[in-house]
């Protein structure tokens, strides 16, 4: 069953921005009315993910670098990996409880509601604790962006804000593939979890720790090294261990729309392969 064609691509973005805050409004009613409960839950998500730069510190308590980096160079890499997923996470997470409405049939719900089923499963049960992770990668990005010893220019300024929204949206991208999968693999989630929180846990580290191989992989492959390892390498004036040309950190708006219109392509080949449970 596939999504009704739209008048036009502009009116269907505008109806799936408009379905999808609607309804993320109304989960976060929810969740505010038990503020108590949700102040834990999103401190318990900040503590968690803290975790992964607690055993960054660790490692550095014992070594001066790793894999030639130091602690503000590696917590630079960290807090943009951390920072851009955590948009993602907080705006597309949801998508990974698709699999779930496939298999109990409620999808069939979203279905014959007036509004775009995409938006309507990125919104379900908004998780607005995950602002925990957001925050906590946030906090360390703005520590490295002080502590790190770089020659700032404009250019390299403008590099940080890009690569958290480019990021953001390779992540999406990939939070809305993995969503699509589930059409056919009703019980996947753990295998979307391995390509959006296993990237991300991926990208805190620098690319000279890992065998070439899996660099290769996560550059040519599955993107993922666009969302930061590129763009951050040349902000810290590091080269990059492909020997890719310095004007490959400038592509990752070219990578994330290429991402997101892929990941697209992919949504709708799943939608329309579904079939409900009355068919």
């Amino acid at each position: 069953m596939a999504e009704t064609s739209p008048a036009s691509q502009p009116s269907r973005l505008r109806e799936g921005l408009r379905a999808y805050l609607l309804i993320s409004a109304m989960w976060i009613r929810s969740l505010m009315a038990y503020r108590v409960s949700f102040a834990m839950t999103a401190f318990g998500n900040f503590a968690v993910t803290a975790f992964d730069f607690a055993a960054i510190l660790l490692m550095f308590s014992q070594v001066d670098r790793l894999g030639g980096y130091s602690l503000s160079e590696i917590a630079f890499l960290y807090g943009v990996s951390c920072t851009a997923f955590g948009f993602a996470d907080l705006a597309m997470g949801s998508m990974d409880r698709l699999g779930r409405r496939v298999r109990d049939g409620t999808l069939d719900t979203l279905l014959v509601r007036p509004a775009p089923v995409i938006a309507q499963v990125a919104a379900d049960r908004f998780g607005l604790h995950r602002i925990g992770r957001l925050t906590q990668g946030s906090l360390v990005l703005v520590y490295a962006l002080v502590a790190v010893d770089v020659d700032w220019t404009p250019l390299k300024a403008a590099m940080v804000p890009l690569m958290l929204l480019c990021g953001a949206a390779i992540f999406a991208a990939l939070f809305v593939a993995g969503g699509a999968f589930q059409f056919l693999a009703q019980d996947a989630a753990e295998v979307q979890n391995a390509f959006t929180y296993g990237g991300t846990t991926l990208l805190q580290y620098p690319p000279t720790v890992f065998a070439k191989d899996l660099v290769r992989g996560v550059t040519f492959i599955l993107p993922l090294a666009f969302v930061n390892w590129l763009p951050a390498l040349y902000v810290l004036g590091r080269p990059y261990p492909l020997d890719l040309p310095e004007w490959m950190a400038f592509t990752p708006p070219a990578v994330a729309a290429a991402c997101l219109g892929l990941a697209g392509l992919v949504w709708r080949s799943g939608l329309r392969s579904y079939r409900s449970t009355g068919s």
